[in-house]
């Protein structure tokens, strides 16, 4: 049900009722953030081992991670190119119902233990985890420009408590699994595919009216009252583009760091005589650090900044990145605070990205670019894990870490061109 040109003039007129749908949209994303962390966590636990299991060996049990990858790739730049088209309600709609038809089909290919189906629908159930990410922006469609990094944030806690829940269901999916006959293995996915599917029934049922639909006939009505000379455009059009530069650049480099030292943290740790239990506390508390702090993370970014929060993480990574070289590995408090300066540096850096690039945006491209950064992130987080194993083989896990500290530096020279940048264009507005 698309909205009437009355109706959609009378939140173009209103900006209460601007606000009243922006929060609105917020509790909506909310709700299906709790259900596609659940989705996403549940699936993701398990996915290697179940692959490991169908296919008889361990050197191959790292496909499904490179297969969802591939599959939230593709997944970003569809619902990017949908919600563009459509809006948020059918983008993520779809996306969701997506994941969960995958998931759907992972159950299908256990039971009849089918790789090509189980491959195949790995790269389906990615549409999910594309999904669950794409979904922070829906919260900033009609955000005031203070408000914007706060809302990204509140998607994320919420995801957190799906994430949380998920891998604690792991045992009991698995029970109930083999009761009805699938391999235990499969349980999970069969709270990732309700959980989805329920993830996409929100946004299809409750996201209405749709909010991107909302603010992009808000910008084309403040476009026609606008006449500012073409110079000032030009200025705008060229800050805009180094705004998304600069924003996914921020995202990509903290995504490439946190990925390549978690994903061999725990192989480090078990090389060195630590248990799973140990693997799982440290990796909990950074799982933690990604998201906990968000809230605040949020507030921060709109009230101080965000290239000041966006320096904060390359320092907070760098800080993370030479712990874990250093760290003694029989270490658990330093390798513990090595992950949890992980978690948070990439929290910084994911929610100040963001907002820099809703900031950068004008809502007649906006979700189609924000899908494109997404796609840059899932593979700057493959390419990050993928690369981080050779790095760790042919030299040692204290050079991956140093590695990632001098990455994570470079986000310094970035936000130093974009400022240069501005002063240059407001020098050359005011002439």
């Amino acid at each position: 049900m698309s909205l009437k040109p009355e109706d959609l003039q009378s939140y173009i007129d209103s900006p209460e009722k601007q606000q009243r749908l922006y929060k609105r949209t917020l509790w909506i994303v909310v709700i299906s953030q709790i259900f596609g962390g659940a989705g996403l966590a549940a699936g993701v636990t398990v996915g290697a081992l179940l692959a490991q299991d169908m296919l008889g060996s361990e050197s191959l049990a790292g496909i499904p991670s490179a297969l969802l990858t591939l599959g939230s790739a593709v997944a970003a730049l569809l619902v990017g190119r949908l919600s563009q088209r459509f809006g948020r309600r059918l983008g993520l709609a779809n996306g969701f119902l997506a994941g969960g038809i995958g998931a759907i089909g992972v159950v299908i290919a256990a039971v009849a233990n089918s790789i090509v189906l189980l491959f195949a629908s790995l790269i389906l159930y990615g549409a999910g985890t594309a999904t669950n990410l794409q979904a922070r922006y829906a919260g900033t469609d009609l955000a005031k420009p203070k408000q914007r990094a706060t809302a990204v944030s509140i998607a994320m806690v919420s995801t957190t408590f799906g994430a949380v829940a998920g891998p604690n269901l792991v045992e009991v999916m698995g029970r109930f699994a083999v009761s009805i006959g699938v391999p235990a293995l499969a349980g999970p996915f069969i709270l990732g595919a309700a959980a989805f599917i329920l993830a996409g029934l929100v946004f299809w049922v409750l996201l209405r009216p749709d909010p991107f639909i909302v603010s992009k006939a808000i910008a084309e009505a403040q476009q026609v009252d606008q006449s500012s000379p073409s110079y000032l455009n030009e200025n705008q059009l060229a800050s805009n583009n180094r705004g998304i530069i600069v924003g996914a650049t921020v995202m990509i480099l903290t995504q490439i760091v946190m990925v390549a030292i978690m994903t061999m943290t725990p192989v480090h740790m078990k090389h060195h005589g630590h248990g799973l239990s140990e693997v799982g506390i440290v990796i909990g508390f950074h799982i933690g650090a990604m998201y906990l702090p968000s809230l605040l993370t949020g507030v921060l970014v709109d009230k101080i900044g965000r290239s000041t929060m966006a320096y904060a993480s390359g320092v907070i990574l760098l800080a993370a990145s030479l712990t874990a070289a250093f760290a003694p590995a029989d270490s658990m408090p330093l390798l513990i605070t090595a992950l949890v300066l992980l978690g948070l540096g990439w929290n910084f850096g994911l929610i100040s990205g963001t907002a820099l690039i809703v900031d950068a945006t004008q809502p007649a491209t906006r979700a189609k670019t924000q899908g494109t950064v997404d796609v840059l992130i899932a593979l700057a987080g493959a390419s990050g894990g993928a690369l981080s194993g050779m790095v760790v083989a042919n030299a040692s896990y204290a050079t991956l870490s140093l590695a990632g500290g001098a990455l994570s530096l470079l986000l310094v020279p970035v936000l130093i061109w974009s400022h240069r940048k501005s002063k240059h264009h407001i020098e050359i507005s005011q002439n």
